[in-house]
């Protein structure tokens, strides 16, 4: 018999709780990267099939000078803050160039891993030593509200690897609106966007033959073994990703092997499984230039430019403030 949860549980066991109790379940994508997740996602980003890390890396190494030119305002100084920075080896391109062409900047990597935060600053001083940095660790928005009137300077957010196809369209342009209002007036944003192209192409890139994809969405239960005292056994459960076409996204789900019963001990609570239910664990949405419009729109954006890998499968899109506010 499941007893009441405990008290004082925190956010990452209030959501599991959630999750795992509704019909058909799921989880939340947010927490895939504890240390060991973003550890396995650094690997993701280098496989040949995950082709979205080689076409962003395409567009800041061609098109460097003019992302500068339009992050750089008269005195080619500006703030540049990444939201989810990881190993921040995109950001470094830039970062690159931007020192060769004497700009004044700081960077600010936001990450909610403090080991991948380490690494990158331990990374970046040795190869960029006249670089100033200043890591944050926590959630975006609180970090971002703590700095938004520091300086006067420009602040350019970078949001990228297509992390916004995790979100739904709601979700997302509850997200931009949110940093909209942390933003001043001369702001920018420049936000990653995986574009529609051929499905086996997409599907490919979230079902790798080499089973690192596998092994990152089932972190996630090592994860709530770890931190939730529960006993999933991993050998239990089977990764499987799709492409819908019509919905432009690919899902993920973990699929329970066998009829079986999880107990999570921070929960008190346990969750029956039956033979081949899918727990819901990501979408990654696939985006064209409409709907990329259409968020800036109803966020209260306007675009600023565009950049495109030379196969169009990905954007960069740069966002200023629109003179409207959110509709």
């Amino acid at each position: 018999m499941n007893s009441s949860p405990k008290p004082e549980l925190s956010q990452f066991a209030l959501d599991v709780l959630e999750g795992l109790s509704e019909r058909p379940k799921h989880l939340s994508s947010k927490y895939f990267y504890d240390d060991e997740g973003s550890r396995l996602f650094q690997e993701i980003m280098n496989l040949p099939e995950y082709y979205l890390t080689g076409c962003e890396l395409e567009i800041f190494e061609k098109q460097a000078d003019e992302i500068f030119s339009a992050f750089a305002n008269c005195n080619n100084a500006f703030d540049l803050i990444e939201l989810g920075a990881g190993d921040g080896s995109k950001t470094a391109v830039l970062i690159s160039h931007f020192l060769k062409r004497n700009a004044d900047i700081t960077y600010s990597p936001i990450d909610i891993s403090q080991e991948a935060l380490e690494a990158l600053a331990a990374k970046f001083n040795a190869e960029f030593p006249s670089l100033r940095m200043e890591p944050r660790q926590g959630d975006y928005f609180h970090i971002l509200k703590s700095i938004k009137n520091g300086g006067g300077r420009r602040k350019v957010l970078l949001f990228l690897g297509s992390n916004i196809g995790n979100f739904t369209r709601g979700q997302s342009i509850e997200f931009f609106r949110d940093l909209r209002r942390v933003m001043n007036p001369h702001d920018l944003l420049l936000i990653g966007f995986d574009l529609q192209k051929d499905p086996h192409v997409i599907v490919r890139a979230y079902d790798d033959k080499h089973g690192v994809t596998a092994g990152f969405n089932l972190n996630l239960l090592e994860r709530i073994n770890r931190e939730l005292g529960a006993n999933f056994d991993i050998r239990k459960w089977t990764h499987y990703a799709v492409y819908r076409p019509v919905e432009c996204a690919a899902r993920s789900f973990l699929i329970s092997r066998e009829k079986q019963t999880v107990r999570i001990d921070a929960l008190n609570h346990s969750f029956d499984f039956s033979q081949w239910e899918a727990v819901f664990m990501e979408i990654s949405q696939k985006y064209n230039l409409p709907m990329i419009e259409g968020l800036a729109a109803e966020s209260g954006f306007e675009i600023k430019q565009n950049f495109f890998d030379s196969r169009r499968y990905y954007c960069d899109s740069l966002w200023q403030l629109g003179q409207n506010r959110p509709r």
